[in-house]
């Protein structure tokens, strides 16, 4: 039997974390057999050729050999690889770095966490191997479509200090959005509804019932002749797609969105209408030293 005392995960390879799949109590076969069955999306031949590389590892650090016979209980670690990423001509800039904190505006069309088909062409794990921080982690998304600014904790020992100023609503953050403009909504105004999935798994609709989603919406700059306009969308609440579906719904829908009020997703490598949404700032009192915190992207969305 192994000795779980000794367990402890692989150290963090060129910015990215291991994946870690622990074996029933029963079973038989080999750890090939296992592994390709437990996890069919990678192919059979993939990940023979990983344990040979020596990319699947067992709990106490010791290479795993395809012909290794089935341990039941045992936690084995794998990294996760591509085969052919996109690449992504854009960088990401950080704004702010202490020992708890980082600051990154990024830019559109980069994920912030690995997804589908980008791995090592995220903002985290780009952070990761440009900064040398094992333990960095977002304390909130953005959409890859989206721009600007993004927070993430450097140590998991302070993260939940920082992450509890999502959860009670201590953080400010407004986003600038270019949209069209039509005379007869009246602003400021406070959109209030109830968000859910739609049946198209990625998008989501607003529905009847009690509202779990709010923003705030004003308008900065119009430009009449274009018919657009620059919008301030201050979430109060964090739904995924939420201020891009609360401005469609008023029949302002975002410029370039790919997904509302239809989709109409670009093809890969067509960065020619980046959406025009942009987490412009954020502001909060820092839980450990106490110190009030404005950060400001620099980035800016121009009117057409």
């Amino acid at each position: 039997m192994h000795n779980p005392r000794h367990t402890h995960a692989p150290a963090v390879r060129d910015g990215v974390g291991p994946s870690c799949v622990v074996l029933p109590s029963q079973g038989q076969g080999s750890m090939l057999d296992f592994l390709a069955r437990r996890l069919p999306a990678v192919a059979r031949e993939e990940w023979l050729r990983r344990m040979q590389a020596g990319d699947v590892v067992d709990e106490r650090g010791d290479p795993v050999a395809p012909a290794r016979p089935f341990e039941g209980g045992l936690r084995l670690y794998y990294y996760r690889s591509l085969p052919a990423e996109p690449a992504l001509p854009f960088t990401e800039t950080v704004l702010y770095q202490d020992e708890h904190l980082v600051v990154a505006d990024k830019p559109h069309f980069m994920p912030v966490t690995p997804s589908g088909r980008y791995l090592h062409n995220t903002l985290l794990v780009r952070l990761k191997r440009q900064l040398g921080l094992p333990e960095l982690s977002p304390l909130h998304r953005i959409d890859r479509d989206t721009a600007g600014l993004v927070l993430l904790s450097v140590h998991q020992r302070t993260r939940g200090a920082y992450q509890a100023l999502f959860r009670d609503r201590q953080i400010t953050k407004h986003y600038d959005a270019i949209a069209p403009w039509r005379a007869d909504i009246a602003f400021p105004r406070e959109h209030i509804s109830r968000l859910e999935e739609s049946p198209q798994f990625f998008r989501m609709q607003e529905v009847p019932g009690e509202p779990n989603s709010h923003t705030r919406i004003e308008v900065l700059d119009v430009a009449g002749a274009s018919g657009w306009a620059r919008y301030r969308l201050s979430p109060v609440t964090g739904k995924r797609h939420q201020l891009r579906v609360h401005m469609a719904a008023l029949g302002l829908p975002l410029r370039n969105d790919p997904f509302y009020p239809v989709v109409n997703d670009p093809p890969e490598g067509d960065y020619s209408r980046p959406l025009q949404l942009l987490a412009r700032s954020l502001e909060f009192v820092d839980p450990l030293s106490g110190a009030r915190r404005v950060f400001e992207s620099g980035q800016r969305l121009g009117l057409p």
